[in-house]
């Protein structure tokens, strides 16, 4: 298997675990290429890699890596998906961010996991997609999205308007700053932050919630995964963007609205035996943690 490395480059405490990563790739024998963009940095602080190490272009590290390992944090995880489109190969995230739901391996444990990559000792989960098509038919940079697509306002354009049809029934007209469609591993990204309930990442479901309701009736809403959902702006003229897990796409529906539904392909998650999701969830969120004086 040959493991692909890459990272965000702007997070200065990455450098010395990808370092110390390299090296034991090498002690174990395993093959791995390094991104482009990420081989540089390393040069640049004094690494050693050898020519057959630095992948030459993006392309050919796609092409080449079996495994990609991706340093950073939840973003940098979702850069690596946003890079892979609708190619099959699995990420394991290293956390070198802040909550870290997707990225879920600490940079300490690398020695570790290498081992168990290297002897197959994983689980590779598949975590449902969406895809976003413009009625315009215009291409979108990132018409992919592991955690949600969002259309919010932009500057001072005030609430938008929001038809949205479920499998081309009438659900509701939103007066809202913006609208959500997440996945189940969305449901703990920006969807949670508005009151939305949290989804295990096997539910068949997708999440509608909208940002800031001018109506505080209308609540998030959970629907079938095999749901085609088309939005429409009521007011075309309004300054928008659409945001495909953090890549915009300003005033994209100014020709016409956007069908969001369920992608054809999974994105592929490598976890390991002793890790799983409710643990995660109640160390990351510090379900039941216990203050020894409540009152500080």
């Amino acid at each position: 298997m040959i493991l692909g490395i890459t990272g965000n480059t702007q997070k200065e405490g990455m450098w010395e675990p990808v370092a110390a990563l390299i090296q034991e790739l090498r002690l174990v024998h395993t093959r791995f290429v390094v991104h482009p963009d990420l081989a540089k940095g390393l040069v640049d602080r004094g690494s050693l890699l050898q020519d057959n190490e630095i992948a030459p272009s993006t392309l050919f590290f796609l092409d080449q890596a079996e495994l990609i390992i991706s340093f950073g944090g939840d973003g940098t995880l979702l850069n690596t998906v946003n890079l892979l489109g609708a190619r099959p190969t699995p990420i394991l995230g290293v956390n070198h961010g802040r909550l870290g739901f997707l990225a879920q391996v600490e940079g300490s444990e690398l020695q570790h996991r290498v081992q168990q990559l290297k002897s197959g000792d994983f689980i590779v989960e598949e975590r449902v997609v969406l895809q976003a098509k413009l009625e315009s038919g215009k291409a979108l940079d990132a018409h992919f999205a592991l955690n949600e697509f969002s259309i919010q306002r932009s500057g001072d354009s005030g609430l938008l308007t929001f038809e949205v049809k479920v499998n081309d029934v009438h659900l509701n007209t939103y007066w809202a700053d913006g609208l959500i469609v997440s996945t189940p591993t969305g449901s703990t990204a920006y969807s949670l932050a508005l009151g939305g309930p949290i989804m295990a990442p096997g539910c068949r479901s997708l999440l509608i919630s909208p940002i800031a309701p001018h109506t505080l009736t209308v609540r998030p809403i959970v629907i079938p995964d095999l749901a085609k959902i088309d939005i429409r702006l009521g007011d075309l003229g309004k300054s928008h963007v659409l945001t495909s897990d953090g890549i915009n796409h300003p005033n994209a529906l100014e020709s016409g609205g956007v069908r969001i539904e369920k992608a054809s392909h999974h994105v592929k998650l490598v976890r390991f035996s002793d890790q799983n999701y409710f643990s995660t969830l109640r160390n990351k969120l510090m379900w039941g943690a216990y203050r020894s004086n409540p009152g500080s």
